[in-house]
């Protein structure tokens, strides 16, 4: 008898958009924006106590402080600034979450932090010196810098993408490029696949930042359980 297959599926979310609520009935666990780069306090308050309501997991999701750029730009800052940034981030998250009844379940970086804490250690290690602090485990790609600077230190979740596309060495199509989204939902779950299979993922994201992001959510999820996987937050 085969393996049971259970994947996260998560969603980043707080920054503005209007389908958080539909998204939050759709998806196990979220990536809350912390306001660098989107959102508020009482946005992420707000947030957190429906993830309570929902039964879903939340994570904080810090940032580059780049509201103008929606934090995908790449930031010249230092490993102290980094440091400084996300424990001011994930500090007040946690405290929030607190507030409204609910246990922070991980972090996961945003944007061109997330891609840089990914390939250089310099941005990496001051998000995994957070994580140790508040004893969180940090979501990212497969065989990027930053799970290798968790290994021994932190929990590492590996996650892959639903809606990007990669490139040859794993790493994502940056989003000023053409074709850097996934629109098709059956392209998606085939791309699920394969990351489950090669990589081993155990959460998937999708993007809530476009027109018909419950549209693409709904049927992924239904094709995903039609192919005999559990949706279920990461412990």
């Amino acid at each position: 008898m085969s393996t049971p297959i259970q994947l996260d599926l998560n969603a980043d979310i707080g920054e503005g958009c209007a389908h958080d609520e539909e998204l939050l009935q759709l998806v196990t666990s979220v990536n809350v924006a912390c306001a660098f780069h989107a959102g508020d306090a009482p946005t992420i308050l707000h947030t957190l106590e429906r993830a309570s309501a929902l039964g879903v997991r939340a994570g904080a999701h810090p940032a580059f402080p780049d509201q103008e750029h929606f934090g995908r730009r790449e930031i010249a800052r230092s490993e102290r600034e980094i440091f400084a940034d996300c424990i001011y981030q994930v500090g007040a998250f946690v405290a929030l979450a607190r507030a409204a009844g609910h246990q922070p379940s991980h972090i996961k970086p945003h944007g061109a932090l997330y891609n840089l804490a990914c390939r250089d250690e310099s941005f990496a290690e001051p998000i995994v010196r957070v994580a140790e602090l508040f004893e969180l485990p940090i979501v990212a790609l497969p065989g990027s810098v930053l799970e290798r600077k968790c290994e021994g230190r932190v929990r590492f979740i590996r996650e892959g993408f639903a809606d990007r596309r990669y490139r040859p060495d794993g790493s994502l199509v940056p989003r000023t490029e053409p074709d850097a989204l996934v629109h098709d939902p059956a392209e998606a779950v085939a791309q699920a696949g394969r990351l489950l299979r090669t990589t081993g993922i155990r959460t998937l994201c999708v993007h809530g930042d476009h027109p018909e992001a419950v549209r693409f959510v709904r049927e992924l999820r239904s094709a995903l359980v039609d192919q005999g996987i559990t949706l279920e937050a990461f412990g």
